[in-house]
C-alpha cells in the first residue's frame, strides 16, 4: 500500500521540481540561451557587401545568376520524378533568364561609369583617346548584349504567361481552379503583350 502511494508522490514531486527548473529567472545575468550566436560572414546579405558600387552590383548579380542556374539545372529531373510541379520548373528557368538580364544591365552600368571616368582622365590628360575608344567599343557590345538579354527575358515571360493561361483554363475545365485565376492569367498576358513606351 505504501509503495502504491509512494510512487505517484515521487513522480509528482519530480514533475514539480522539473517545472520549477523550467521557470525563467528574473535576474539580469544572461541565461544559457540568452546570448545570440555571432553573425557569420557567409550569412551576411549580398546587398550589404559593396552596396552601391557598380562592381558590387555586378558581383551580386553574378552570384544571383549562379544560384538561379543551379536551381534550374536539376528542376527538370525533379519534375520527371514527381518532386516538383511543371510550373515550378518553368519559374526557375524564368528566374535564371531574369538574372541574366539583370547582370547584363549591371555590366552596362559599370562600363558607363568607367567611360565617364576615362572621359575625365582624357580631359585632364591622364589617359589617351585610344583607351577611351576601346572602352566605348566594349560599352557598345555590352549594350547590344543587354538588349538581347532583355528581349530574351520578355520572350520568356510571354511564353510563361501563355503557358500559365492554358494551365489555368484546363484547371477551370476540371473544376480545380476559379474563374478569377483565369482572369488574372489573362490580365498578366495582356499586360505583357501591351506595347511598352
Amino acid at each position: 500500500m505504501i509503495r502504491a502511494i509512494a510512487l505517484p508522490v515521487t513522480f509528482l514531486a519530480s514533475a514539480m521540481i522539473a517545472l520549477a527548473g523550467d521557470q525563467p529567472s528574473n535576474s539580469d545575468e544572461p541565461g544559457e540561451f540568452d546570448i545570440e550566436p555571432p553573425i557569420l560572414k557567409q550569412n551576411l546579405s549580398d546587398e550589404l557587401a559593396e552596396a552601391g558600387t557598380p562592381e558590387g552590383e555586378v558581383a551580386r548579380c553574378e552570384k544571383k545568376l549562379e544560384r538561379a542556374k543551379r536551381n534550374a539545372a536539376g528542376a527538370e529531373r525533379l519534375w520527371k520524378i514527381g518532386v516538383l510541379a511543371k510550373v515550378e520548373v518553368e519559374q526557375r528557368a524564368l528566374k535564371a533568364i531574369k538574372c541574366e538580364a539583370e547582370l547584363a544591365s549591371a555590366r552596362v552600368a559599370q562600363t558607363k561609369g568607367t567611360v565617364a571616368e576615362q572621359e575625365s582622365r582624357v580631359a585632364s590628360g591622364e589617359s589617351t583617346k585610344q583607351e577611351l575608344e576601346v572602352t566605348k567599343t566594349a560599352l557598345a557590345q555590352l549594350i547590344e548584349a543587354e538588349q538581347q538579354a532583355l528581349a530574351k527575358r520578355e520572350s520568356a515571360e510571354l511564353e510563361f504567361a501563355e503557358a500559365n493561361l492554358r494551365r489555368q483554363q484546363r484547371l477551370l475545365k476540371l473544376g480545380s481552379a476559379h474563374k478569377s485565376d483565369v482572369t488574372n492569367a489573362e490580365e498578366k498576358l495582356a499586360e505583357l503583350k501591351a506595347p511598352k513606351n
